[in-house]
């Protein structure tokens, strides 16, 4: 099943308890958000919470990681781009 999820202000179809990088990748969405210091694009690299890469806002929430984070429906997703 597929559900409505809002990334970065735009809609998205997502399936329903994948993971948020699934999601992301699955709309070839690869970056995530930016390094704080040389501004270079992040995004999933380790796919099972270590390295950090992947964290985004999810319903006002900072610093989640998307590779843990199930899609539910209408979760708003920011990422730090």
């Amino acid at each position: 099943m597929t559900v409505r999820i809002t990334v970065d202000g735009e809609p998205v179809e997502a399936p329903a308890g994948s993971s948020l990088t699934a999601a992301f990748v699955g709309t070839r969405r690869w970056r995530l958000r930016d390094h704080p210091i040389s501004g270079e694009p992040r995004g999933p690299f380790c796919g099972m919470g270590v390295c950090f890469e992947c964290e985004v806002t999810v319903d006002g929430r900072p610093g989640v990681r998307a590779c843990l984070e199930r899609v539910a429906p209408g979760m708003t997703v920011e990422t730090g781009r």
